[in-house]
């Protein structure tokens, strides 16, 4: 009998094959590669394989549920095809929500949620139990928060899963976050940054010290588009280190420490060692209370570049928001290196989007002349007919000089501040949102859901 494997190596799998396959006088493993057997499984088996056909053969064979075999147990088999139809999808979440008689099953997929199925919530107790089992919680307690870590292999690629609970009146909601560092790190122009924001980014790093801030809201990729500037940063010739809550990317010539792991150390306690490992570069995960803002620009002023995020909604209003911290104008006049602020938008699917004529209403909130078209979505299979498909970043960046540091010191004047960057290559987010909608790169109605246009007319 031949069978063909991904990983002709698998010994537990050839032994169970042997020990399940009678009449034959051997099972000969062949490579294949992993895509073409999914694809022979789906076509031939696909039922059998899919959630509800899984769900289905726990039903009927609830004595298996807690076999200690991976490839006789139906519940294994059922939260590993979850988690691999979820990356399959380039899900960032899975989510599990038991809601009184049945679970929901949702996948975040380009920011939105989507359900995939429910299921009676007599098979949620073995499947929660497996989830906390491979991230290593304590399945004995389902009435505290739990968090913990998978590391998922599916061919040659491990994929990070964080894996957090948390109880409800219906029972123990999980969500997966799936960390696929082939997808998410990314170099400088993958991100969907404009030409000149890129420019505008590397300019910012020619300032030997100081900070650098990426703001915007929970989910709108600071995280990677950070990891993806020190990447882009990273030399064997400099030491650079971070500081995280939690480490999402393990990242190769950097020295990476969770906040988490060390529980009495706090941020600042952390920038106050990290100045005594010789950095170069450091990055703090977030910016949220005045002890951090002062170390970082402790660190900042003694000859280093910081990198850290805020949440504020654009450049200009993460001065206040400093200033709000404890840092006074002079402290940061000189300090700064740039600012982004970034949201993430869908993009419209290229293979069925539909063009139509610009409103007057519409007009007036893209600062566009009437009778100009712009794209709407539509849906189609190739975008599971949502109209959309994949991500992009608009953003704005303020890039700091000894004109804007001298502005700083001297005028609060937000509209100033606004000018003189501007003839310095600063483009407000708002008519970077605009010119991505009249290129056909998004839509209107994407836009104004993380994008307040009005302010423009």
């Amino acid at each position: 009998l031949q069978i063909a494997l991904s990983d002709i190596y698998n010994l537990p799998a050839l032994d169970y094959l042997r020990h399940k396959v009678s009449g034959v006088q051997d099972v000969v493993p062949r490579l294949a590669p992993e895509t073409e057997i999914r694809e022979a499984l789906d076509h031939y088996y696909g039922y059998d394989l899919s959630i509800p056909g899984l769900l289905k053969e726990i039903e009927n064979n609830s004595s298996q549920i807690y076999s200690s075999n991976e490839y006789e147990n139906p519940t294994v088999r059922l939260v590993n095809t979850i988690l691999s139809d979820a990356i399959k999808m380039n899900a960032s979440d899975v989510h599990f929500e038991p809601e009184g008689a049945f679970v929901r099953l949702r996948y975040r997929i380009d920011g939105i949620l989507s359900q995939i199925c429910t299921f009676h919530s007599s098979y949620w107790s073995s499947i929660c139990v497996r989830l906390k089992v491979m991230a290593e919680m304590n399945i004995a307690d389902s009435h505290r928060p739990q968090n913990g870590r998978i590391t998922f292999t599916i061919g040659p690629r491990e994929i990070d899963l964080r894996v957090a609970s948390h109880p409800t009146i219906h029972g123990e909601n999980i969500v997966v976050r799936i960390l696929d560092k082939s997808r998410s790190l990314l170099a400088l122009h993958q991100l969907g940054y404009s030409q000149n924001v890129i420019e505008q980014i590397k300019t910012s790093f020619l300032r030997p010290d100081g900070i650098f801030i990426i703001t915007g809201p929970t989910g709108c990729g600071k995280t990677t588009s950070l990891y993806s500037m020190l990447s882009y940063m990273s030399t064997p010739e400099i030491n650079i280190m971070t500081l995280e809550e939690p480490v999402e990317y393990q990242l190769p010539l950097i020295r990476q420490s969770d906040v988490r792991d060390q529980s009495r150390m706090s941020f600042a306690d952390g920038v106050r060692s990290i100045l005594r490992q010789d950095p170069d570069i450091i990055l703090i995960g977030e910016i949220r209370d005045s002890g951090t803002a002062q170390m970082a620009l402790r660190a900042a002023m003694t000859g280093h570049q910081v990198f850290s995020t805020l949440h504020t909604n654009d450049s200009l209003g993460s001065i206040p928001r400093l200033i709000d911290l404890g840092l006074t104008r002079p402290m940061l006049a000189g300090s700064l290196m740039g600012i982004i602020a970034q949201r993430l938008v869908r993009k419209l699917c290229p293979f069925c989007r539909i063009e139509k004529e610009i409103s007057p209403t519409e007009a007036t909130l893209l600062n566009s002349p009437p009778k100009k078209t712009f794209f709407l979505p539509k849906g189609c299979s190739s975008c599971r007919n949502t109209g959309y498909q994949g991500r992009v970043a608009i953003a704005e960046i303020l890039v700091f000089d000894t004109e804007l540091d001298e502005l700083l010191l001297n005028t609060s004047s937000r509209s100033t501040l606004s000018q003189v960057a501007g003839k310095k290559g600063y483009i407000p987010m708002k008519e970077e949102a605009r010119r991505r909608v009249l290129e056909g790169e998004t839509s209107l109605e994407e836009i104004l859901k993380t994008v307040d246009l009005r302010e423009i007319a």
